[in-house]
Formats: C-alpha cells, sequence, structure tokens
C-alpha cells in the first residue's frame, strides 16, 4: 500500500510503498495480547514485601500454658492472627514477573500493531526530522501541522538526528524512539505514529527476515 509523505511544514510532498511484509499482515490479538502482557511483566519490579512469622521479632516461648487458663491455645506470639505477627500469604520481593517470548513472535506482534496503525490512517511519514534549529516549538508546530487529529505521537527515527529526543522530551504525550527498538508497548500506548524514511529502513532491516 502507497502512504503520503510530508515535509517538517505539514505539507504533502509524494508518497512510499509500504512494505506489505511489514505493514500489511493478518492481525491477530491474542497474540498481541500475550506479547504485551510478557513485555510489561519484563518491566514490572517486585517492590511489595511483608514479613511472614519467621521474620518478625519476639515469639520465642509459648505465651501461657496450652491448658487450664481458659483462654485459646497459642504456640508464639508471631502467629499471623495475632497484632503485630507475621503475614499470611502476603506478597514479597522474590517474585518474579520475567516470561520469554519467542524473538519471532515479538516481531510478528509488532509487524500487527503496525499494520494496525496503517489501516487505521494513523501512520505518517515524513521526509526526515531535520529542523533548522533544535527547539522544542518547532516539533510542536510540526505535529499541529500533520493532517492529523490524534493527541498523543510516537516519533520514530534513525541515528541520523541526535538532537530530535532532546526537543520532543517536553512534549505531552509524545515519546521519540529509534525505529529499530520500538516494541508494542510504544505502539499500543501513543494514538499515531510518525516515522522518517530512514526510521522506514530501519524498520524493514529488523522486521523482514
Amino acid at each position: 500500500m502507497k502512504i503520503a509523505v510530508y515535509n517538517l511544514t505539514g505539507k504533502e510532498t509524494g508518497s512510499v510503498e509500504l512494505n506489505d511484509e511489514i505493514f500489511n499482515v493478518a492481525i491477530k490479538p491474542e497474540v498481541v495480547h500475550q506479547v504485551y502482557v510478557a513485555q510489561a511483566g519484563n518491566q514490572r519490579e517486585s517492590i511489595a514485601d511483608t514479613k511472614t512469622r519467621g521474620d518478625v521479632s519476639g515469639g520465642g516461648k509459648k505465651p501461657w500454658a496450652q491448658k487450664g487458663t481458659g483462654r485459646a491455645r497459642h504456640g508464639s506470639i508471631r502467629s499471623p492472627i495475632w497484632s503485630g505477627g507475621g503475614v499470611a500469604f502476603g506478597p514479597t520481593s522474590e517474585r518474579n514477573w520475567k516470561t520469554k517470548i519467542n524473538k519471532d513472535t515479538r516481531r510478528l506482534a509488532v509487524k500487527m500493531c503496525l499494520t494496525d496503525k496503517a489501516q487505521s490512517g494513523v501512520l505518517y511519514v515524513v521526509e526526515d526530522y531535520t529542523f533548522a534549529e533544535p527547539k522544542t516549538k518547532l516539533v510542536a508546530d510540526f505535529l499541529k501541522n500533520l493532517p492529523a487529529k490524534n493527541k498523543s505521537f510516537l516519533l520514530l527515527n534513525d541515528e541520523s538526528n541526535k538532537n530530535l529526543l532532546k526537543m520532543s522530551k517536553n512534549i505531552q504525550k509524545v515519546n521519540t524512539i529509534r525505529a529499530k527498538d520500538v516494541s508494542i508497548l510504544d505502539l499500543l500506548n501513543k494514538q499515531a505514529v510518525v516515522v522518517s524514511k530512514k526510521g522506514l529502513e530501519q524498520l524493514n532491516e529488523i522486521l523482514v527476515k
């Protein structure tokens, strides 16, 4: 499929043919969901941590005799039913959220997301990101000039423009990454994708095997 190419003023300057192996694949939501859950889990850190009855202090001896006191029997004040005792089945920092995902499955999920963006009309190709000055306002104006009604953008670029990341860093709901580092977390968290021509070349290199 063909898609329009824009310059930095938001005017259409031509068109480019998208690779069907990336932008025209069958979309399977279950595959995208599987990869999304795995990658989100891989970024998760186990912070919450509670003490079990083996971690709390005290409880070296039986609180009172087993029989004859008229009270319920207890063996330790570290029991979870005691105030100040250990926590039963509480969260621990040892929990592991890591999940291994096959490389081909991960690439396929990225292709599906890019296909969805292209078919939904929220994929925009720009000639390059060579702005006259390294100013944030120029990037903001460029996004406003695009024929897009979206509120959040993912900018995909190659390594040729190192200033783009700094220029777009302070713009709300805009994320800038290298095209070869794109993941479905990035694609699903933003409404529209703006990619340079060199960025498209990188996508072809990493996704077409």
